[in-house]
């Protein structure tokens, strides 16, 4: 729903990452090309931000 501030497993804050991430994608990097510019080496970082929906925008119309 809302982005993880910190990875699950590590505890590195990841949640500055996902603009980053989301801004590389809309521009046609690839997703490793995405995390990397986003500075996330580590296999829980990245599949952290990698396994995360978006989906605050449709939970919230029922609230």
């Amino acid at each position: 729903m809302i982005v993880p501030v910190r990875c699950f497993s590590c505890g590195k804050v990841v949640g500055s990452a996902w603009e980053v991430y989301q801004q590389a994608l809309k521009d046609g990097k690839s997703m490793k090309e995405a995390l990397d510019e986003c500075g996330l080496k580590r296999f829980c970082c990245r599949s952290t931000i990698m396994s995360h929906v978006e989906t605050i925008d449709t939970v919230g119309l029922y609230q």
